[in-house]
């Protein structure tokens, strides 16, 4: 029942965590595409303080938005704010890291393969690495240093680098993939919380004052916007990194998602210049290209190695029963019709590993996951050694050639 209970509140805190985000995110793509696609307006609506506005056609209807210079003569009666779906995503993420990553620190953040840091020494080094993540944000932005955006910028990927690095050191690799996330979605709402929320809510009361709003907070605002709009597409992959362990648990997956992250900020760069009626193909061209030919760089290439391997007499290869040992003393306590590990009431993913033909009908995975990626077990939680996947590797290999 134990088991039962964290994996709902694990399915209700990421379904949750999901629809807030897409709230968010949505949110910030559809505000940033009418930043950019303001028109200046009719003269009339520049005297009434009308700064650009921009007509568009959607669900069968036709919708006029207008941005103000300043502010309006006089609020609305009703105003709507764009607060509570930053809010929501980082409250259901940190929750959801939370269930995950502490109160499952043993298999999901600690790999003992890396530092044998007790299960509260590591949660507390994880708090402070993002403590000390976000402060460094906040204490840069208040630098004259936040107004040269490519500079910033540069900085900024570079400290995140050596953050990212030190974090690698720690934790397990997929662990250090959603620190990040949960980084980069901190400072995010860091934004909405510390400065954008506070510059509206100075706007508001400047007007119901019947004064004309300083536009010092509004553009100091605007910039912390875009900096959360550079940084969408990094978040969407982090989310869904745990599906793809070849970047992850590549032995230099921190710095291939610092590849990936720089990537995503250019690639959105091209949208918003184009939002802008700046179209610069080569600006998306270039940042796919980057992708892929990263994608290529982390492949597993065969080597020499290999391939003398392929090539030894299969006697070499370990016995089907060695190969049992080694499958049973690392996959079946998850993988199983009745898993002994105390995570799992049921088989992740109904993947069973019940006997020799099972494994070696699913040789294909066994092999990406165990040998090549080296992502499984989980977290190494049971201390599977190099030798041990070279082993299995061997076997699996002469299974193929056999077949």
């Amino acid at each position: 029942m134990e088991n039962y209970l964290f994996e709902l509140a694990h399915l209700v805190l990421r379904y949750f965590h999901v629809i807030a985000g897409i709230a968010w995110i949505g949110a910030s793509f559809y505000f940033a595409w009418l930043d950019n696609n303001l028109q200046t307006p009719p003269q009339w609506k520049i005297d009434k303080g009308i700064k650009g506005d921009l007509w568009a056609v959607h669900g069968g209807g036709f919708y006029e938005v207008a941005k103000y210079q300043n502010g309006p003569e006089q609020m609305p009666h009703t105003l709507h704010w764009f607060k509570w779906e930053a809010y929501t995503t980082w409250i259901t993420g940190i929750l959801l890291f939370s269930l995950l990553y502490y109160v499952g620190a043993d298999v999901y953040l600690i790999d003992n393969s890396k530092s044998e840091l007790s299960k509260f020494a590591a949660i507390g080094a994880s708090l402070g690495f993002i403590g000390l993540g976000y402060g460094v944000y906040r204490l840069l932005c208040k630098t004259p240093l936040v107004e040269n955006g490519k500079v910033f910028i540069a900085v900024i990927i570079g400290l995140l680098a050596l953050w990212t690095f030190g974090v690698d050191q720690l934790f397990s690799d997929r662990a250090v993939y959603i620190h990040v996330g949960a980084l980069i979605g901190t400072c995010m709402v860091g934004n909405v919380y510390h400065i954008i929320m506070p510059g509206q809510r100075y706007m508001v009361s400047e007007v119901e004052a019947g004064r004309i709003p300083d536009s010092a907070p509004g553009l100091k605002a605007k910039l912390c916007s875009i900096h959360n709009n550079y940084a969408t597409l990094p978040v969407v992959f982090i989310m869904l990194s745990n599906h793809f362990p070849y970047t992850y648990s590549h032995n230099f997956g921190w710095l291939i998602l610092i590849a990936l992250f720089s990537i995503g900020m250019w690639i959105r760069h091209y949208f918003n210049l184009k939002h802008q009626g700046v179209n610069k193909p080569s600006v998306l061209i270039s940042g796919i290209a980057a992708f892929f030919a990263l994608m290529l760089a982390i492949a597993p290439w065969p080597s020499s190695t290999t391939n003398a391997d392929e090539n030894a007499p299969l006697q070499a290869s370990i016995t089907d029963a060695q190969a049992w040992d080694i499958i049973s003393k690392h996959c079946t306590q998850c993988h199983s019709e009745t898993p002994t590990s105390e995570l799992f009431q049921t088989a992740p993913l109904g993947f069973k590993l019940d006997s020799i033909e099972q494994v070696k009908k699913s040789q294909v995975l066994v092999h990406t996951r165990a040998v090549i990626t080296k992502d499984m077990p989980l977290a190494n939680m049971t201390k599977m050694t190099d030798t041990e996947r070279e082993a299995l590797g061997s076997w699996l290999t002469a299974l193929k050639k056999e077949q």
